[in-house]
């Protein structure tokens, strides 16, 4: 059944002769007209007016002065247009690049998320019980408790004599893979230690502060070190440092 009523399909009356409706909407006004004589009436008018403006109107065409005037105008403007281009464009090469470079200073590195993710991973072990998997200060203990765990031998080494007491070890999850965090103490401060296997060629240490810890990192012999406290950045170096030469 048709639902449009007069009031509707007079709405839509130039829409309609204007083809401007949708196939189901020109259909349903079809319909009503078909019934109505009102509505039929008022099509015919709007249809008879659009030729008599068609037939009757005036036109005019636009002197060709006007047309010179108008080509005259923007002609330089486009001239300027080429000159500011020209002149300027390198100056905003430069500019472009070198915001680039300084975005690229500016922002973080792909260690960042390591070292965000270990910082974490210290907090998360000194407010539980889960600071040590295995508890000794015999690397003879803790190292053998690695194998099997993990597919690559963590060094393990005890620093007592330089007030680094080994407390013990444990499983982590950083970046993705299963990491072998060692713990040490230093007067009343807890140092993780976490290890991890990269391919990246070994690079020097590097400390740095995330959240109120010290961080010191660096990469060796196929594996990258972690080191996290709130202990002073020098002793951390020197607990890094100790690592680094086996002793």
């Amino acid at each position: 059944m048709n639902k449009l009523d007069c009031t509707v399909c007079q709405t839509l009356v130039h829409g309609y002769l204007d083809k401007e409706l949708d196939s189901a909407m020109t259909a349903n006004v079809a319909e009503h007209l078909a019934g109505c004589a009102e509505c039929t009436r008022l099509l015919d008018e709007a249809r008879l007016l659009t030729v008599n403006v068609k037939r009757h109107a005036p036109y005019y065409s636009a002197p060709a002065s006007l047309t010179a005037n108008v080509l005259a105008a923007v002609a330089p403007r486009s001239s300027a247009v080429e000159r500011w281009r020209t002149w300027f464009a390198p100056a905003f090469s430069v500019a472009a690049l070198a915001l680039a470079m300084v975005l690229y200073v500016a922002t973080p590195g792909s260690e960042q998320p390591l070292m965000d993710e270990a910082v974490s991973s210290h907090v998360r072990s000194l407010m539980g019980e889960h600071l040590n998997d295995v508890v000794s200060s015999d690397r003879h203990t803790v190292k053998p408790w690695f194998t099997g765990k993990l597919d690559f031998s963590p060094p393990v080494s005890d620093y007592a004599a330089q007030g680094f007491p080994l407390l013990g070890g444990r499983l982590d999850y950083l970046q993705h893979q299963t990491t072998a965090a060692l713990s040490y103490g230093r007067a009343k401060h807890i140092i993780n230690v976490f290890i991890l296997p990269t391919t990246e060629a070994d690079k020097p240490p590097k400390t740095r502060s995330i959240r109120g810890f010290n961080v010191v990192s660096w990469e060796e012999n196929h594996m990258q070190f972690v080191m996290v406290s709130d202990v002073e950045k020098s002793e951390l170096e020197a607990l890094g440092q100790l690592l680094r030469s086996g002793a």
